[in-house]
């Protein structure tokens, strides 16, 4: 039985599915992928209070190799590069697709020529995260590690890379989720999509869950918007 973005079963609501896909984007990507989304996430996540969207850089990676092979979300801000990832299943190898992400980004940010000169080839530090919203229980922030893949590993690895996991379901990192609007209110409408998917289809479920969300105040002109881009997502998209 598969699983969708939200962690729900998706089970023989398959076949009431909408079969189309070019929607490749999961709900949290297709929420935050906009420049203001990112902008919001950043000023919570590092209590900062900017506003000038043209500061942002988006840098997502759309295609590597595969479709299995894109991140959710990446920007560069000042001095740094973002990569955000969401997932609905804990995956210890995020580090390493990491790895992979931040090297693509790099490749496209310097110039190969200078890479053979006397001058330091100064590059944007990385800041990688993972947004949790799937049903294992984890602790709010969990630290992810490249080392923890080696097989033999003696002493300080001479490479590491440090992935944060964020758990953002419903009642997780609430001053998090104070700071941030947009993702209390995503992560509200998980826990709706959860909850009614254990009562009726899947289909169902998620109308049901965006018509309540919508009355409620909840995600309202995003949901207004993209209703039918929402729906759809939400149905097909599977880790």
């Amino acid at each position: 039985m598969s699983e969708n973005m939200n962690g729900v079963s998706a089970g023989n609501a398959a076949d009431k599915t909408y079969a189309n896909t070019k929607y490749k984007d999961t709900f949290f990507r297709y929420l935050f992928k906009e420049k203001a989304g990112m902008l919001e996430l950043y000023n919570a996540l590092f209590d900062d209070c900017l506003t000038d969207e043209s500061e942002i850089e988006d840098c997502t990676i759309e295609d590597v190799f595969t479709r299995q092979m894109k991140n959710d979300l990446a920007f560069m801000l000042e001095t740094n590069i973002y990569l955000y990832e969401c997932q609905s299943t804990i995956n210890p190898n995020i580090p390493l697709r990491d790895l992979i992400y931040i090297g693509i980004e790099y490749q496209q940010y310097v110039d190969d020529k200078s890479l053979y000169s006397s001058r330091l080839q100064k590059i944007p530090a990385p800041k990688f995260m993972v947004f949790y919203n799937g049903t294992d229980a984890v602790d709010d922030r969990v630290e992810l590690r490249l080392s923890n893949a080696y097989e033999h590993r003696a002493g300080e690895p001479d490479l590491e890379l440090k992935v944060l996991m964020l758990n953002v379901n419903e009642g997780h990192n609430k001053e998090l989720m104070e700071q941030c609007q947009t993702l209390k209110e995503y992560a509200i409408y998980v826990a709706r999509v959860r909850k009614y998917t254990s009562e009726m289809n899947l289909n169902d479920a998620v109308a049901r869950a965006i018509d309540e969300c919508i009355k409620e105040g909840i995600l309202v002109e995003f949901l207004r918007k993209n209703r039918s881009e929402v729906k759809m997502v939400s149905i097909l998209e599977y880790d």
